[in-house]
């Protein structure tokens, strides 16, 4: 995610109306931000709203790229633009074919045909399961960040 001074981009919430911090999670099972980052969104700055968008971006870029290959990045866009997926601009096209596979991972049958490919250590996989596996280890890294970064503060402070 690159920042320009002269046309800062305006970074939207990544909720996706699947709370879990509600129930007491540490890391939200849908956006996978921290529950003081649910809480406090509306009142942070830009600049700690792409804080935070970058370390949520950098992750699931991640974890996609462990798993898929980005063929034709035009094609891609062409093929989210068509089916109207919603995505954030501002983050990597990993991220965007993560949005694609959240709406229709089930409707997609010849990923070329969407400007990608499955990683051939994953293609025994249908692009559903793979989409399951990229928001559990999605999860799972949140938690790990969480707990190395965050969970020594929050009990040094108690």
């Amino acid at each position: 995610m690159t920042s320009n001074p002269h046309h800062p981009q305006r970074i939207v919430t990544p909720c996706i109306g699947v709370c879990s911090t509600a129930i007491g999670d540490s890391v939200c099972r849908g956006c996978k931000r921290f529950n003081h980052e649910v809480i406090n969104w509306n009142g942070y700055s830009e600049d700690e709203k792409q804080s935070v968008d970058r370390r949520l971006e950098q992750l699931l870029s991640r974890v996609m790229q462990g798993k898929f290959v980005i063929q034709d990045e035009g094609l891609l866009r062409w093929q989210i633009h068509t089916q109207q997926i919603r995505i954030y601009p501002y983050r990597d096209m990993y991220c965007a074919l993560f949005e694609l596979l959240r709406a229709g991972a089930g409707q997609i049958r010849d990923p070329g045909q969407f400007g990608f490919d499955v990683l051939p250590e994953h293609q025994g996989q249908s692009l559903f399961a793979l989409r399951e596996q990229v928001d559990k280890e999605f999860y799972l890294l949140s938690e790990i960040y969480y707990e190395r970064h965050i969970g020594p503060l929050v009990q040094v402070s108690q």
